[in-house]
């Protein structure tokens, strides 16, 4: 590849949204919470999770089955005394996935802070075209 070429490819990259980064699987609101709890610590157990992300046992269920299909937790079964138990651990992957979701959320962050002030309303914004022409 030329130099040009590799500077454009360059700077195609550099403009393209922070959001193209996020990954659907982790970000959802639930699922980046188990993950963020999970890296917290060695291994969380079900029943903390769940009151710690204010969920239901079927909607965290239904979640960390998503993140267990995917590879980014496992799950592990027990028991405490007489009373079974889930705990949740992060992999590697899960780790990794969870760091590039951080880095894409600190860029858009750092895209809005850094941009020049916009116009609160759609009809004071020239470069969304006059809303009354269609344009």
């Amino acid at each position: 590849m030329r130099d040009e070429d590799s500077t454009a490819a360059g700077e195609e990259q550099e403009a393209l949204h922070p959001t193209r980064s996020l990954d659907d699987t982790v970000h959802q609101r639930v699922r980046l919470g188990i993950l963020t709890v999970a890296r917290e610590a060695d291994r969380v157990e079900f029943g903390f999770l769940k009151k710690q992300l204010a969920v239901t046992d079927g909607n965290l269920s239904r979640h960390l089955k998503v993140l267990e299909e995917s590879g980014l937790i496992t799950l592990e079964k027990g028991y405490a005394g007489r009373r079974p138990r889930t705990w949740i651990a992060l992999t590697r992957d899960g780790a990794q996935a969870l760091d590039a979701e951080l880095r894409a959320l600190r860029a858009l962050v750092l895209r809005l802070e850094t941009s020049a002030p916009r116009p609160a309303h759609p009809a004071h914004d020239h470069r969304l075209g006059n809303p009354a022409e269609g344009t």
